[in-house]
């Protein structure tokens, strides 16, 4: 898997997200500066990391949505070509037009920065065929604006054509207020693209692909990009096979 990584001013998760898909595919994905007009040619990827994109101005990701590499993250994902926006990448896809809705401040006014339980809503996407459907993953999030938000008839249609990609939930799967650390409708925490293709998502998987630093539940989103571009899953490894909790029966 060819990925590139697209840096603004203000971002500040690409190494993470380098390290995670280095660690999972073996291959270093380059880094993309926002005034380019080009990915590297035959990028499978394209990754806008989370961070303060042009420190969060306007609004968030609406700078960098107008960036001169958005025009060819745009014709990418046209192409067909993957891409995942985390947290800030998540905002600049919303304001950029790549998928739906806008991300608004948090419910109580409060930067919120924690462990978070995720329930997987789907497993037949390049983005998540390495979890089992329904399965709880805990993962970090970190966001002041992640309160995620559409009209009535987009929502519907969001979750008619089964779009949504992951809810906030507790360690048992159960949703309610206090599971949801922003507010978002339907507990959404990340939606697809209408050929699912795209993926935004405000927690961070790129943080948990290692025991080391608390888990590894973020380590089936690299795992499952991997596996669609044909390449052999190098987290194999003994801790891997160690450490995975099974998935729900």
């Amino acid at each position: 898997m060819k990925a590139a990584i697209v840096l603004f001013p203000g971002s500040n998760r690409e190494q993470d997200a380098i390290r995670a898909i280095e660690k999972i595919t073996g291959k270093k994905p380059s880094i993309v500066w926002h005034r380019e007009n080009s990915l590297p040619a035959g990028s499978d990827l394209a990754v806008l990391p989370g961070g303060f994109s042009y420190g969060d101005y306007l609004r968030c990701g609406a700078i960098a949505a107008r960036a001169p590499i958005m025009d060819a993250v745009r014709a990418h994902a046209g192409r067909g070509g993957l891409v995942l926006g985390i947290c800030n990448g998540f905002q600049i896809l919303v304001e950029a037009g790549l998928l739906p809705g806008v991300l608004m401040r948090n419910a109580n006014l409060r930067f919120v920065c924690r462990m978070q339980h995720l329930t997987v809503e789907r497993v037949d996407t390049p983005f998540a065929s390495q979890y089992a459907k329904g399965q709880i993953i805990k993962v970090a999030i970190a966001h002041g604006e992640g309160n995620y938000v559409a009209d009535a008839k987009t929502i519907a249609r969001i979750e008619g054509e089964g779009r949504v990609a992951f809810r906030y939930s507790d360690a048992r799967g159960a949703r309610d207020r206090g599971a949801n650390p922003n507010g978002s409708v339907n507990d959404i925490a990340g939606i697809y693209s209408d050929n699912f293709n795209v993926l935004g998502l405000m927690p961070h998987p790129e943080n948990l692909i290692d025991s080391l630093v608390g888990g590894i539940d973020g380590r089936g989103m690299f795992e499952s990009l991997a596996e669609f571009n044909g390449i052999p899953n190098r987290a194999q490894t003994h801790d891997a096979m160690v450490d995975r909790p099974p998935p729900p029966n």
